[in-house]
């Protein structure tokens, strides 16, 4: 079974890029970020023609999370519970019946928190802390949960082409990578990082100064595993190949395949 994560930008901006991805990599779940567009305006129609479902939790303009699959959900929820307040459209859970039991799989746009002398980087830590709680409630079900999404956190050195660029920006500060730490602390596992110590393994390249071509790229987007998620982990990838395509998105789709045997997969 194999599930991705990728940050659109835009997803009117890049359908052509999004369904030739999706004929080209065929994931049986999509998360997506940023999907930059209210519910109504999501193309669907397009992508239910190759055989997906398509769930989104939309917001005009910015934001917004989608998951498209190739299996029928249990279950979908909208929103991360913590702030009544929160209106920003950042997080869709899915519950997907495989055999022996089922699998959450969640789409998520964690705040980016820049500058980080603002409020923005308030909210982010905030959000932060409000992921934790979830993840912790969802781990006492003991079912393979996959966090998937972009974390907008630069986890390790290696995961950015020049440290000393990023040491004063919000995705690095020593704050936000111990909040990364609590997650993991609870139990979850960095799915990339379970399967290669490698640096330069890169899912976000700027449009600018030549950050592409020049290789000059972080490791933001991640999929975080349950301890039951984890056993069933058999490889991941990063398709940064997309990345070259016309219209690129900054991101590239992050992929880990799992010895899961999915139920009421739609056949394209």
């Amino acid at each position: 079974m194999k599930i991705a994560t990728w940050n659109i930008n835009g997803v009117r901006a890049r359908i052509d890029a999004l369904l030739a991805w999706l004929q080209e990599s065929r994931p049986d779940i999509a998360c997506l970020q940023e999907i930059k567009t209210v519910d109504e305006g999501f193309p669907r129609a397009e992508i239910e023609a190759l055989g997906y479902h398509v769930f989104t939790h939309g917001q005009k303009g910015f934001n917004g999370v989608a998951l498209l699959t190739r299996i029928k959900p249990d279950e979908i929820t909208n929103g991360l519970a913590g702030d009544d307040e929160d209106v920003q459209s950042r997080f869709i859970e899915g519950v997907f019946s495989v055999e022996g039991g089922v699998i959450r799989v969640c789409s998520l746009y964690l705040p980016n928190g820049n500058p980080p002398e603002t409020e923005k980087y308030t909210y982010k830590l905030s959000w932060m802390e409000r992921l934790q709680a979830f993840a912790a409630s969802r781990l006492t079900l003991e079912e393979p949960l996959i966090l998937a999404g972009d974390y907008n956190v630069i986890a390790e050195p290696h995961d950015c082409w020049d440290p000393r660029v990023w040491e004063n920006d919000a995705l690095f500060l020593p704050r936000t990578r111990a909040a990364f730490r609590r997650l993991e602390q609870l139990g979850l596992t960095d799915a990339v990082r379970a399967t290669t110590d490698a640096a330069s393994h890169y899912s976000f390249w700027d449009y600018q100064a030549g950050a592409w071509p020049k290789n000059h790229g972080i490791r933001i987007d991640h999929l975080m595993l349950s301890p039951e998620a984890t056993d069933k982990l058999i490889s991941t990838d990063i398709e940064k190949h997309v990345r070259a395509w016309e219209k690129p998105s900054d991101h590239v789709p992050v992929i880990a395949h799992f010895d899961f045997t999915p139920i009421d997969v739609v056949a394209a």
